[in-house]
């Protein structure tokens, strides 16, 4: 899949959310899939850094984005409804969405995590990505071709100590794909997949691993023909796998 090599109009007319998408991978992807001819729709607490993304898409010629700063640890059904009532009253449509947020706070014992760290990454990385898609969910089924992607961590997939609550939260979302491609089926034309990026170069990876070279890992334009594979039309039969990108 990292071979993968997407024609430059690939996602021409799409309309795709990208969560997370003011750095690391969020950032990288929403890029990649404005050159690739979508309008982005960009979300995140940070709006500074949102617009610097925002001014990059349109400085490279891709179709102009749209911009949500939105705190997905403070999320609700009624507010997400809105979002989602806002995206299709200025977009008209929703052909994929990314999900691309996290919270993390460090790596640690378990005895030493708290009530409070779990519920919040619990909330951000595991019930935010599935009541966000509920949300979007009529919008998504009205695309005649439309993508969901999760975003997984290898300790998700392949557990370790010290990883906790981050891990166990994105595990879930490994049960939450299967459970809701089970549910479409492989004829609906919505499919929900997880995508496991591995090791990359991102400012998560500097903090659990601060001793690791970054020139000996994927940088995240390295990763982005995964995501485009999984959110073009060229992925339309994969349904409810979990994918690492770097196996």
């Amino acid at each position: 899949m990292k071979n993968y090599l997407p024609r430059p109009d690939l996602l021409a007319g799409r309309v795709i959310l990208v969560t997370g998408a003011s750095s690391g991978l969020g950032r990288a992807a929403s890029l990649a899939f404005a050159r690739h001819g979508a309008t982005v729709a960009l979300l995140a607490r940070d709006e500074a850094r949102l617009e610097a993304v925002y001014d990059e898409i349109v400085a490279a010629g891709g179709p102009e984005p749209a911009m949500f700063p939105y705190d997905l640890g403070a999320a609700d059904d009624r507010s997400l409804e809105t979002l989602a009532g806002t995206l299709a009253h200025h977009l008209k449509r929703l052909d994929g969405v990314l999900h691309s947020a996290h919270q993390f706070y460090s790596l640690t014992p378990l005895e030493l995590q708290t009530l409070e760290q779990w519920q919040a990454l619990m909330r951000v990385n595991l019930i935010a990505p599935f009541a966000l898609t509920r949300a979007c969910l009529p919008l998504l089924k009205q695309a005649p071709d439309a993508s969901v992607i999760f975003t997984g961590e290898t300790h998700g997939h392949h557990p370790g100590a010290y990883w906790g609550g981050y891990a166990v939260a994105k595990s879930g979302l490994e049960t939450l794909t299967r459970i809701w491609a089970d549910e479409l089926g492989t004829q609906d034309a919505l499919r929900i997949n997880t995508l496991i990026p591995g090791q990359v170069a991102t400012t998560l990876r500097s903090r659990t691993h601060p001793g690791l070279d970054p020139e000996t890992v994927a940088g995240v334009d390295d990763l982005m023909p995964c995501y485009l594979y999984l959110m073009g039309e060229d992925s339309r039969t994969v349904q409810g796998q979990i994918i690492e990108c770097q196996p």
